[in-house]
């Protein structure tokens, strides 16, 4: 595994613990959708911290923790 396959997994699973990921098809869904494929490759890395991240035209793409 990766290390944004990890990040992407330890997110998840705070998730579920705090309860924001309650539900098979939110759970699938996260795991499903490569964020990091929606950033610009100079924040790839981050792509599983829970901020928003900027993309083009000085807009954002969404932290996770809004999945509810």
């Amino acid at each position: 595994m990766d290390d944004l396959a990890r990040s992407k997994e330890k997110l998840l699973q705070r998730y579920i613990d705090e309860g924001i990921a309650n539900s098979p098809s939110t759970i699938n869904a996260f795991r499903k959708v490569p964020r990091e494929e929606f950033v610009p490759p100079n924040v790839r890395e981050a792509a599983y911290d829970d901020r928003p991240l900027p993309i083009a035209c000085e807009q954002t793409i969404s932290a996770p923790h809004y999945l509810k």
